[in-house]
């Protein structure tokens, strides 16, 4: 062995970390030092994953908050429509407790009434034709059904009037629904 050699084999003796095979000379760090810089890499990614977690749970938080305040607005604005029509409504009656004119009073519910129906239409909001139309369970809910000279399944008569919203039913319409004639009834 020569000189150079000996002495590269003591160094490495006395230090315990390895050179890369490489060749480049350099020497590769411990495999305690790699696994405790790997540990603080987790830590630091587990950090990040709670901090992120945190956040996404305080938007989530927020988003609700938001969504139950602009539900609050909305309903506040639809409440403002009707106000004018219960102030008139209270008028009308300040007024009838006040000169019992049965006349003013009828004329002044009847103005509250257009008024009322003026603000359904600005909703969008329909009254669903019933009487005298066939039966259609998508808009009309049957609370009896009776036998009668008309065709069977057309509403004989409504006994609570439907809505709808554009498309969308708001309520159905509450009815009376022909069965047609039984066979007693037509010998």
């Amino acid at each position: 062995m020569t000189d150079v050699t000996k002495q590269d084999a003591d160094e490495r003796e006395m230090n315990p970390a390895e050179t890369r095979g490489d060749g480049s000379g350099e020497i590769a760090a411990f495999p305690e030092a790699q696994l405790a810089q790997k540990e603080e890499e987790i830590a630091g990614l587990v950090d990040r994953l709670k901090r992120l977690q945190a956040e996404f749970e305080n938007y989530k938080k927020r988003m609700a908050r938001e969504a139950a305040d602009t539900e609050e607005r909305i309903v506040d604005r639809e409440i403002r429509d009707f106000l004018p029509l219960y102030d008139n409504l209270h008028r009308a009656f300040s007024s009838y407790r006040g000169n019992n004119d049965a006349g003013s009073f009828i004329e002044g519910i009847e103005r509250i009434f257009a008024q009322f129906n003026q603000v359904l239409k600005q909703k969008g909001i329909a009254r669903i034709d019933a009487a005298g139309q066939p039966f259609d369970p998508a808009q009309h809910e049957a609370l009896l059904s009776v036998a009668s000279e008309d065709p069977s399944n057309v509403v004989l008569e409504e006994f609570e009037p439907g809505y709808l919203r554009g498309s969308r039913l708001l309520r159905p319409s509450k009815v009376k629904v022909s069965r047609g004639m039984t066979e007693e009834e037509q010998t």
